[in-house]
């Protein structure tokens, strides 16, 4: 909530290359067989995939918390950028911080300064925006209120979000077995309906997911999921696609993100920004490709 300090530990308790991205970023502103709970999962395949994937949010809660990277890939019109990002999350609270980083300009040189990402329910907060706000500032949106409920407005989707995506997955097969960095993993591929896993999803992404629904060029999201043997992702990775809302056209942007999970029960200290560190004045136009 804004205005209030929270501050969450998790683990401890029982039980057109960089301006592409900029706009992708800041979007937003120019208009986002389980045996029982804990339980191993057991078998090759774990039973109906379908009904595995519909649970694996639920998995991400009984583990409370990780460490997680992001990456998010961007083709439009020949050009294609890739967004990355790093940092923890607490799937109880459902609060998140990344420092996400854009691509660095053809000359080399870095582009944007890393933005820090806070993620809570309803709301995305960011610092180092540019854009005319001030660099001890946060700028804050309301997911729900974005196009694409902040699956990819921030250049990172929200992990706890990535997961709920799964709560609508309609058909899924098991592909196999592998390793994913030295655990072993179970391969899914299927498609989720947006508008299923809005239904199902937790009241703090469940306007968001909606808002997807409706916002993408389609609400068939396909996707590849890496699920260990107690059921929680470790790697999941969706394809959206949107227009760019550019005038005349100009097609849509292709998106495929990326969201590895690790380090499980991991320590997490979100503090949300006091009301007074919100900035509350007009972003400036033409900022966003990193220009101003």
């Amino acid at each position: 909530m804004v205005g209030r300090n929270r501050e969450r530990e998790a683990g401890k308790g029982p039980g057109g290359g960089p301006a592409l991205a900029a706009v992708v970023v800041c979007v937003c502103l120019a208009g986002a067989g389980c045996s029982g709970q804990g339980a191993a999962v057991q078998g090759a395949n774990a039973g109906d995939p379908v009904a595995v994937l519909h649970r694996a949010a639920d998995r991400l809660v009984d583990a409370k918390s990780a460490k997680t990277r992001t990456a998010m890939e961007m083709a439009s019109g020949g050009t294609r950028v890739t967004i990355r990002g790093e940092g923890v999350y607490d799937f109880r609270e459902r609060l998140g911080q990344l420092k996400v980083r854009l691509p660095q300009d053809p000359a080399g040189a870095s582009e944007h300064q890393p933005i820090t990402e806070l993620l809570a329910p309803g709301a995305l907060f960011m610092k180092n925006r540019g854009a005319g706000v001030p660099q001890d500032k946060w700028v804050r949106v309301e997911t729900a209120s974005l196009s694409d409920g902040n699956l990819v407005t921030g250049g990172a989707t929200d992990p706890f979000a990535a997961a709920e995506v799964l709560r609508g997955t309609r058909t899924a097969t098991f592909v196999g077995r592998t390793e994913l960095a030295g655990t072993e993993v179970r391969h899914y591929r299927g498609t989720a309906d947006l508008a299923r896993a809005a239904r199902g999803a937790s009241d703090g992404n469940k306007e968001a997911l909606a808002a997807a629904a409706e916002g993408f060029a389609t609400a068939e999201v396909p996707f590849d999921a890496y699920l260990d043997d107690e059921g929680r992702i470790r790697k999941v990775r969706h394809r959206f696609s949107f227009s760019n809302g550019q005038e005349g056209g100009g097609g849509t942007v292709d998106v495929a993100s990326t969201t590895l999970l690790y380090d499980f029960g991991a320590d997490v200290r979100v503090r949300l920004p006091e009301g007074g560190d919100i900035y509350a004045g007009k972003i400036a136009a033409g900022a966003v490709d990193g220009k101003n």
